[in-house]
């Protein structure tokens, strides 16, 4: 069978290295991990994918699984919400007996029912460095199985077909071998400014030419900045191209100063650094 094309879309750019990282991902029926600093699009490559090779879009396709500090694989599963068993045991608004009725299915428990041969959905497990280092091996266990019980009422959940699973990684923490021996693995770099450029004008076609260019030399002039602890990002270019198209501001402007400067850098301390530095002559 021909593994679906991804190349893409009118939105998201990409290149051999990434497509090919899919590709392999896709064959495989392995997860794809993705790594890279915040805002190279890891996230949004999920959306992509959902995008260019599902029917339906990425509304239909996607689910979105954010992971946070306290994230346990066992809530990818299912979630047994015994708060509403007990309300209803109380108050009488429904039957507490069926447990069934409490059961509700996780992210990548969804993922499982409802992949299917011709439709598999896409799972994004989002940034899993901020979870415990137990976190990655028992999610890629039940991955690796398809199929898990659930304890309360002894129904096993089968997956009739493998889910696309993406999962991203900000590097805040190193990830076991044992999980990495098991996924595809990609680092997205930050874009050269060629390369920014083209992204910046899939977001903004109709802005003037100079204006682009004199904001992403501004822009990479900052991110070289040698105090900075928080170095802007690539949404935040685009964002700070449509303030500065919205106001007006001519492309002369920004070789003096930086207008709304607080759209790049997120930290008062960086302000505070790029500020001296301008003043002293390093940026």
């Amino acid at each position: 069978m021909s593994l679906p094309h991804f190349s893409g879309t009118s939105s998201y750019l990409t290149d051999p290295g990434l497509e090919s990282a899919v590709r392999c991902a896709l064959a495989l029926e392995r997860p794809l991990l993705v790594k890279g600093e915040p805002g190279t699009g890891k996230t949004l490559l999920a959306t992509a994918i959902a995008d260019a090779i599902g029917s339906g879009g990425a509304t239909q396709n996607l689910i979105h699984w954010p992971v946070k500090s306290t994230t346990k694989a066992q809530d990818g599963l299912y979630v047994y919400d015994t708060v509403a068993r007990l309300y209803d045991a109380r108050f009488g608004d429904g039957d507490p007996k069926d447990i069934r009725r409490y059961i509700k299915l996780g992210p990548l428990g969804r993922a499982f029912a409802e992949s299917t041969a011709d439709r598999r959905r896409i799972l994004l497990i989002d940034e899993v460095d901020k979870a415990d280092l137990e976190f990655p091996n028992d999610l890629l266990h039940e991955i690796d199985r398809m199929r898990f019980v659930v304890a309360e009422t002894g129904d096993e959940v089968v997956a009739r077909a493998r889910p696309i699973v993406i999962i991203t990684s900000n590097n805040e923490k190193e990830l076991p071998d044992a999980f990495l021996r098991r996924c595809v693995f990609h680092f997205i770099e930050f874009p050269d400014r060629a390369r920014m450029r083209d992204i910046v004008r899939v977001h903004h076609p109709a802005v003037d030419d100079a204006l682009v260019d004199q904001a992403i030399t501004a822009f990479y002039g900052v991110r070289e900045a040698p105090r900075l602890r928080k170095r802007p990002s690539t949404s935040e270019l685009i964002d700070w191209l449509a303030v500065l198209a919205r106001e007006g501001i001519a492309p002369e402007r920004l070789r003096r100063e930086l207008p709304f400067l607080g759209v790049l850098l997120k930290k008062e301390q960086d302000l505070e650094a790029l500020a001296d530095d301008r003043k002293r002559g390093r940026a």
